[in-house]
């Protein structure tokens, strides 16, 4: 896939605060991990500290999600995730515009690849399932030393972030399909492509189904059963998450979903939205719960926010 296009036009001075934006993360992927690590669990302090709207979504959404926890236990959930989001906004630059000697020296721990081979030994493309994690950039970039992949994403509203995040995302990446291009998308699995995906937010689609996400009905997008039914490709959760005290990234792939696809949308939707759950559960600190995930109510249903 070609890398973006420079224009003159990026230049202009309107974009100038973009590019001191694009510089800063430059600078924060040069920090040693030690010190990427430090400035991230700063950043975290801060912004658990500061009240904000943030913090009324991820109390409102771990709330619904987690009854079973009392107030105080829902509370240090909150701060936790909270303070991830610093860590987040680290690895976000050092997955965009750390150099590959850097992810090389990154403790990684990856599982299930025999799962991929496989698939690949069959012809299929496959479809790596995921959610919204705070460290997905940065380990998409790590299971792309060792596998290659495409992803699908959303254009960003700045210009000279456009180019240059796109830009930096096809160093590793086979190709980066906008999230409305089915044509390129399903070219690509049928060619035997690895395509990383992530269908746990509410995009407001008309093609969603209300399914169960922690026991709440959650609007969801149900591409990942037409993907897999027109290009044939198989769909394997993929996990990851941050290891404490340093100790790096685990990242797992498991077995290709049995019978996926099925006739039914909602029901292939629905158990694409256990296998998410499953993950969350293993590290919920970890998931992007300032997302409102349930923006969207079913009919009749009260709102959350």
């Amino acid at each position: 896939m070609p890398r973006p296009t420079f224009t003159r036009s990026l230049l202009a001075p309107r974009h100038w605060p973009a590019w001191l934006g694009v510089g800063a993360i430059w600078l924060i992927a040069r920090l040693p991990q030690r010190a990427l690590m430090w400035l991230g669990r700063r950043l975290g302090a801060l912004v658990r500290r500061v009240p904000s709207e943030r913090r009324r979504i991820a109390a409102a959404n771990i709330a619904l999600c987690f009854p079973e926890l009392d107030a105080a236990a829902r509370a240090a959930l909150v701060d936790a995730n909270l303070r991830d989001i610093g860590l987040m906004l680290v690895e976000f630059a050092l997955g965009w515009m750390g150099s590959d000697r850097r992810m090389a020296a990154i403790p990684t721990r990856i599982e299930g690849l025999e799962h991929l081979a496989a698939a690949r030994a069959q012809g299929k493309g496959v479809l790596l399932v995921g959610g919204h994690f705070s460290h997905l950039e940065l380990c998409a970039r790590l299971v792309s030393q060792r596998i290659r992949i495409a992803g699908m994403y959303r254009r960003m509203d700045s210009a000279v972030f456009e180019w240059a995040v796109l830009r930096a995302r096809l160093d590793y990446a086979d190709a980066m399909f906008e999230k409305d291009d089915l044509r390129g998308t399903v070219k690509y699995l049928r060619g035997g492509g690895t395509l990383w995906y992530a269908p746990d937010q509410d995009m407001r689609s008309k093609d969603t189904v209300f399914v169960p996400f922690f026991g709440v009905p959650a609007a969801t997008i149900t591409a990942t059963h037409h993907l897999a039914r027109m290009s044939g490709a198989l769909v394997i959760p993929f996990f990851h998450r941050r290891l404490p005290d340093g100790g790096g990234y685990a990242l797992r792939l498991g077995a290709p979903l049995d019978g996926f696809p099925g006739t039914d949308a909602a029901a292939d939707t629905a158990r694409v939205n256990a296998c998410i759950e499953q993950m969350v559960r293993e590290a919920p600190e970890q998931y992007l719960w300032v997302h409102k995930r349930f923006k969207t109510r079913p009919p009749g249903a009260p709102a959350i926010y």
